[in-house]
């Protein structure tokens, strides 16, 4: 999914701003190191993924009916076909990254196939097709660089009032533009996040547009992704159950961390009470999203599941 570049950045500038800040390195070079960075990240993004997620390409002769499906479903998307992979995760999704180095991949775990109907996983695969055919990887990179400045800036600042010998005002000065620097960048990821959940829709109304009732088809597959992994988080909380998702959560269709608040949504309008899949997300359509929803979707890089599926219907 989108966000590669940016959550790996998450986790990695705090390291190298403290390396910076001991090498004393200038602040005016800071931007142009950041961008430098990030880019070599995403070109190596998709290797580092493939080990984390333990990602092996599907080869024609292994599954030829999915093959066919991702050639079809890229034909209709009018882009070139991407390569098929699968990764060894009980955890049910799917995602798409691609580098210039690698070319476009779209992947699918074995939990998503071991849960999902062949019709779900066509929506799903559709909707990851989106992410590919609007560039989601690079134009979240983009979006992505300018926080990054400021978050390396403010630490850097504040690193360095810390530990200056500088006269104390410099020091203060220092540490003021710095925590201003953080807040901005916090503002700037607000408004990062907010695009993210705006490419997730974008990406959900291609996979209606590309597969036969595809708005039905992916509303009733991400309420099953939804409650298999809350499911799979209560039963066994260990990191080779949902593949150390928390770090690249923007990869995926469905949030891993917002599964069990997604699924409490959908409990409270029958799920696991045996309805069928389409009567479920026609009462889930009827639940009203509460001011503690609205605080939580802000934080996430996916939309509110009860949002999303009214926002399928309205597609249907």
């Amino acid at each position: 999914m989108i966000g590669t570049v940016a959550v790996i950045i998450g986790l990695s500038t705090l390291f190298f701003t403290v390396i910076m800040a001991v090498a004393g390195v200038s602040l005016l070079l800071l931007p142009f190191i950041v961008i430098g960075f990030n880019i070599v990240q995403w070109l190596i993004a998709p290797y580092l993924i493939d080990a984390m997620y333990r990602v092996k390409e599907v080869k024609p002769q292994e599954d030829p009916a999915l093959h066919d499906m991702v050639d079809r479903l890229s034909k209709k998307s009018k882009i070139k076909t991407p390569k098929l992979m699968k990764a060894q995760m009980a955890i049910p999704n799917a995602f798409a990254y691609s580098s210039p180095l690698t070319g476009s991949k779209v992947a699918v775990t074995t939990g998503l196939l071991e849960t999902l109907d062949t019709d779900e996983v066509e929506a799903v695969i559709g909707h990851e097709l989106g992410h590919l055919k609007h560039r989601d990887v690079q134009v979240m990179m983009f979006v992505s660089i300018l926080p990054a400045i400021f978050y390396f800036i403010g630490y850097s600042l504040l690193l360095s009032s810390m530990f200056s010998r500088r006269d104390s005002r410099d020091s203060g000065g220092a540490a003021i533009i710095g925590i201003a620097s953080i807040l901005i960048y916090w503002v700037l990821t607000l408004f990062t996040l907010y695009l993210s959940r705006i490419r997730e829709y974008f990406a959900d109304r291609h996979s209606a547009s590309i597969v036969d009732d595809g708005a039905q088809k992916l509303s009733e597959g991400l309420a099953k992704i939804v409650n298999a992994t809350s499911n799979m988080k209560k039963g066994r909380r260990d990191r080779h159950n949902t593949g150390g998702s928390n770090s690249f959560k923007a990869l995926f269709i469905s949030d891993p961390d917002r599964s069990e608040i997604d699924s409490a949504a959908l409990k409270q309008v029958g799920m696991g009470s045996g309805m069928g899949d389409r009567k479920l997300v026609e009462e889930v359509l009827r639940k009203k999203i509460t001011t503690f929803d609205r605080v939580m979707e802000v934080f996430s890089t996916h939309p509110n599941i009860v949002k999303r599926l009214r926002a399928l219907q309205n597609l249907d």
